[in-house]
């Protein structure tokens, strides 16, 4: 098994009212030796910012916010603007994030140019019923059994099955274009699914998600496969480009008698087809086993959403029992040799 090290705690709550409930599941950038942190701020009623940390190498602080850089500004994401993460593709930072209104939960996008200034693109994922879904994606009757068994809505009320559309999160973008593409992945659960033939934003149309998920299938790049991530999995940190493909941090979940246990995963996917999955870990890269894990807002969770690399060491924020951020690090080379072993057939 990969050896990873557990640097501990990073970032904790403060009493600034903005993140007075929790910290976790961070977007980071690192350029030269400073590494920009922008991370999820929970206050009080469970209403998210994003909030804004700059590291002196992996893991020293050099400066911390005392208010929110992203606000929630619009109706779809009144509840929260959660869970980034962040590339540079060109001359523009991409940090996409989950938008949440109270009932709805979808992926958008905001870019800049500084990391200061943002302007919001607004939800880029599809906004469909989960009737509308079950509709489109019928043709596969074996396929799509497992997503409704995920994505029920059947324990919602009347008024609340109204307003509701299908949960789409954790929308990540690849760090550079793919055949001149913008390629992203996103997760409606169970599995992980990847767009990877678009211009711009403009071709997501109604059309475009219409013919998507008549054929989503073809599009599944990572389905649950070992006891770690028997329930369900999701994306994690942006793809890094390697010398053998591009390797993906993402989550497994699974369930145990005191509920889900959310674990740090990783997979290889091809350098110029990432919808073929080239080598995957056959155990968790790092799980919930420190306290600061195992026991906060949320119990056993270790959920990736950045990384940095310096040297050889692959350096891995994630949230903490979604309550604290904390940082891992692994050999890259011995990374990647032991995906290797692993080699899908």
């Amino acid at each position: 098994m990969i050896a990873v090290k557990k640097h501990g705690i990073l970032l904790g709550k403060t009493s600034f009212e903005f993140e007075n409930e929790g910290v976790l599941n961070p977007a980071t950038i690192r350029e030269g030796d400073i590494v920009h942190l922008f991370y999820r701020a929970v206050a009080k009623g469970n209403r998210s910012t994003i909030g804004y940390c700059k590291l002196n190498g992996p893991l020293d602080i050099e400066l911390r916010y005392e208010n929110p850089v992203i606000t929630q500004e619009h109706n779809y994401e009144s509840q929260g603007v959660e869970d980034p993460r962040i590339v540079k593709i060109d001359y523009h930072y991409y940090l996409s994030y989950t938008a949440y209104d109270g009932v709805n939960a979808m992926g958008a996008v905001a870019l800049s140019k500084d990391l200061v200034e943002w302007h919001k693109l607004g939800i880029i994922v599809p906004q469909i019923t989960y009737n509308e879904f079950i509709e489109l994606t019928s043709s596969n009757e074996q396929f799509i059994k497992k997503y409704v068994k995920y994505n029920s809505n059947a324990h919602l009320t009347n008024d609340e099955k109204e307003n509701m559309v299908l949960w789409d999160k954790n929308l990540i973008f690849f760090p550079r274009r793919i055949n001149g593409k913008l390629c992203f992945i996103h997760r409606i659960r169970p599995e992980i699914q990847i767009v990877v033939s678009i211009e711009n934003f403009n071709e997501l149309t109604t059309s475009f998600w219409k013919d998507y998920f008549q054929h989503l299938d073809e599009y599944v790049v990572l389905s649950p496969q070992y006891s770690h991530e028997a329930s369900y999995i999701g994306g994690g940190c942006p793809p890094i480009e390697t010398q053998y493909g591009w390797l993906l941090i993402y989550h497994g979940v699974y369930d145990d008698k005191n509920g889900h246990v959310y674990s740090a995963c990783a997979a290889l996917l091809d350098l110029e087809n990432p919808q073929k999955e080239i080598a995957r870990l056959p155990y968790p890269l790092f799980k919930p086993e420190m306290e600061w894990e195992i026991k906060g807002e949320v119990n056993n969770v270790c959920f990736p959403t950045g990384t940095a690399l310096f040297d050889d060491n692959l350096y891995i924020y994630y949230g903490a029992a979604d309550e604290q951020i904390a940082t891992a690090s692994v050999s890259l080379s011995e990374l990647l040799k032991e995906l290797l072993l692993n080699l899908k057939n």
